[in-house]
């Protein structure tokens, strides 16, 4: 696997290997030794969820706050999303800073996310199916949002507005500004796990 720095430095890009032959292919999707040296620190990963979805489904922007933030490991089985991460952690040289990526069962790209950023993503595909590694548990008393058109972000989704299908909760989350003024951000720690 390769292991590429993003231009938010603590989000990775990883690129498996795929090793084909006449029957169909291998790859290595996650080694825990390598991600480890790859950011500096160890990620224990506790649950995997997935999601299918169909096209112009947007979830997210999704985080939860402390103590149950997550870091995250992103891909896609089948179809094609385009992930975005924002973050939002106080103090950051990226603070505010988003990052976008294609990820399909195509590319077989993976998006490292560390804790203290909002991750969400749209299907472009006509469906998808979505699978993320967390390394801590739910709680749905720490589940918080950031919007999708807070305007101040600038994202741009990939496809017409109203083409979009969010959740009730996703379409009334708050901007990164009401967030600020809310305390409700992480602050930047060099070692995530501070």
């Amino acid at each position: 696997m390769e292991y590429i720095k993003t231009s938010i430095p603590d989000v990775l890009l990883i690129k498996p290997k795929l090793h084909m032959d006449q029957r169909g292919y291998f790859a290595e999707t996650f080694r825990q030794d390598k991600l480890r040296d790859s950011i500096g620190y160890q990620v224990n990963f506790f649950q995997e969820n997935e999601t299918r979805s169909k096209k112009g489904v947007l979830r997210g922007l999704h985080f939860q706050l402390p103590p149950f933030a997550q870091s995250k490991l992103v891909r896609v089985i089948d179809g094609e999303v385009l992930d975005i991460v924002v973050d939002i952690r106080k103090g950051s040289p990226t603070f505010g800073h988003h990052l976008a990526e294609n990820l399909s069962k195509k590319n077989k790209h993976q998006l490292f996310i560390p804790r203290g950023f909002a991750h969400g993503f749209v299907v472009l595909s006509e469906w998808a199916t979505f699978s993320y590694k967390v390394d801590n548990y739910y709680s749905p008393k720490s589940d918080a949002g950031l919007a999708f058109n807070d305007p101040n972000l600038g994202l741009n989704w990939g496809l017409p507005l109203d083409q979009l299908i969010l959740s009730k909760k996703d379409l009334n989350q708050p901007t990164l500004d009401m967030l600020y003024n809310e305390c409700l951000l992480f602050s930047y720690k060099k070692n995530l796990y501070e």
